[in-house]
């Protein structure tokens, strides 16, 4: 499992720097979802999920700061 996890981890950083315009925030929540699936036994799918919550974070920020700009 542990070797599963660091397979799955080296992946997702590399295709996180790999297509880093499209992957804003992706990284630190995938960092941060595989910690808390560690503690939950499914670090991979922690990574994952923590990658789509992260973007979706970054990408909702980056709206609120347009927005912000406008006015």
């Amino acid at each position: 499992m542990k070797k599963l996890s660091i397979v799955a981890v080296t992946l997702g950083l590399f295709l996180a720097f790999s297509s880093q315009a499209q992957a804003e925030g992706c990284l630190k929540g995938a960092v941060v979802g595989a910690a808390a699936g560690h503690v939950a036994h499914h670090a991979v799918m922690g990574a994952v999920a923590g990658c789509a919550v992260g973007h979706h974070m970054a990408k909702k920020q980056k709206e609120a700061e347009a927005k912000q700009q406008q006015k």
